[in-house]
């Protein structure tokens, strides 16, 4: 750095060099010096958490009579406003850093200590003031917690919802036209669209019950336990009044978690949120594979169904039409299942009082939460509602698949319907017409037995 790009600041290890327009201070830029690891930043989700829990404790070390109501303020500013992300760029740390995320909580301190400085117009320290009550071993994962519940609260749950709602739109519109069912990729009985995707809709809606299911763990809070979990220079109201504070801002029912030691040495909360994360993208990839058979061809494929034409498929074959949403679906699931094995690493990592890959499991967490909640709404926007059915396409194939042949078996037994099937597949015939002259049954009788739409409501077709 030239002279005057930088200004000297100090910490307990001693002097160093700190861009000059930069809010952080000296220990934030030890931390910038030491990771140069992946470029990647901690997730603007979880800086909001970090302010979010910097503007609660401001609030209760006040109400608590330990800040001036003037400093309080002025930190409750600087951390809303670092909440709203207007200082994103003074958070550089990379996410590979120490892994109790100190280096971020030490980060967060400074920028919002620099801002209260300047608007006080008197010093506000970054640990006596803006971290009191508190240790990074309480902040970062009470962070994790509020983090990952607000993007499922505001971003994952609505956006499911929205997919299943999208899928039961479709079905009311589809629902009743027959197809044939495919199992082990061959064909099967008959079902109707409404069935199958009624399937989808079930998944989808099951994993918002998963997700919902693991909020109640989720939501309880780290804060108070501070070093180790015996809330050391922390008032036992602290955590309570943190929560509480949370929950007032956010609209999500924090509160302390019964025990500290477990908040600070484990992460098993974000390892089941993770899991059930896990589960949604498994049955996001379930869907967007189905759409993809369905929709392929459109010639030599089943072409059952066509996807909105987005865009050109190909630089080299003119004309060629992908499934480019159920592609980038399966591509976010994919993820998703990875960021998960990372997740669950990071929860083994509690050694004694403090788990320590903490940085990364807050990276992983939360980008599951955003692609999923992004391709679910992508899929139902730019998929599911706007494909449209080839019913031509599906009447030929169902009236020449052997399988039906299944809903005599009542009627003339396995042996005689396993001979009718082979020799309507041999020869390309209908299976009606085969069984005319195999069988002793009517018309009337094979019209009324072999009927797809009576076959997908299941039972005897006697």
């Amino acid at each position: 750095m030239t002279e005057g790009s930088f200004r000297t600041e100090r910490d307990s290890m001693g002097e160093l060099k700190v861009p000059a327009d930069a809010l952080w201070g000296a220990q934030t830029q030890r931390a910038v010096n030491n990771f140069p690891v992946s470029g990647l930043c901690m997730p603007r989700g979880f800086i909001r958490a970090v302010g979010l829990v910097k503007w609660a404790a401001a609030r209760a070390n006040e109400d608590m009579g330990f800040l001036e109501p003037d400093v309080a303020e002025a930190i409750r500013t600087a951390a809303a406003a670092v909440a709203a992300g207007d200082y994103d760029e003074h958070f550089p740390i990379d996410v590979f850093q120490t892994g109790s995320g100190t280096s971020t909580n030490m980060n967060a301190n400074e920028v919002i200590a620099h801002l209260a400085s300047d608007a006080l117009g008197r010093a506000v320290h970054p640990n006596d003031h803006v971290n009191m009550g508190q240790s990074s071993n309480d902040v970062i994962p009470t962070a994790i917690h509020v983090s990952a519940a607000l993007g499922v609260h505001e971003t994952l749950i609505p956006a499911l919802e929205h997919l299943a709602g999208t899928i039961e739109t479709k079905i009311q519109d589809c629902g009743q036209v027959v197809k044939t069912g495919r199992t082990h990729l061959m064909d099967a009985m008959p079902v109707t669209f409404g069935q199958e995707m009624g399937g989808w809709a079930a998944q989808v809606r099951s994993g918002i019950d998963r997700v919902r299911g693991a909020m109640t763990h989720l939501t309880r809070l780290a804060q108070g336990g501070t070093a180790v979990g015996t809330g050391i220079n922390a008032h036992p109201e602290f955590g309570i009044r943190v929560a509480k504070a949370l929950a007032g801002k956010t609209g999500v029912d924090f509160s302390p978690n019964n025990d500290f030691f477990e908040s600070l040495s484990s992460q098993d909360a974000a390892v089941e949120l993770s899991g059930q994360l896990k589960t949604v993208a498994v049955s996001i990839m379930k869907v967007a594979n189905d759409l993809r058979w369905m929709n392929s061809g459109p010639l030599a494929g089943l072409g059952e169904i066509a996807l909105p034409a987005l865009q050109p498929g190909s630089s080299i074959m003119p004309g060629k039409v992908n499934p480019v949403i159920p592609e980038a679906a399966t591509m976010v699931a994919a993820q998703v299942i990875g960021n998960d094995l990372t997740v669950t690493i990071g929860g083994q990592s509690g050694n004694f009082q403090l788990n320590v890959m903490l940085p990364v499991i807050a990276h992983n967490l939360l980008q599951s939460i955003e692609i999923l909640g992004a391709v679910s709404r992508l899929l139902a926007d730019k998929a599911i509602a706007g494909f449209t059915i080839n019913e031509d396409r599906l009447t030929g194939a169902l009236e020449r698949n052997p399988i039906l042949v299944t809903a005599l078996n009542p009627v003339i037994g396995y042996e005689k319907g396993a001979a009718t099937a082979k020799k309507a597949y041999a020869e390309g015939r209908p299976i009606r017409e085969v069984a005319r002259e195999m069988t002793d049954l009517s018309d009337e009788e094979l019209a009324r037995l072999l009927d797809p739409a009576a076959l997908t409501r299941g039972g005897i077709n006697k």
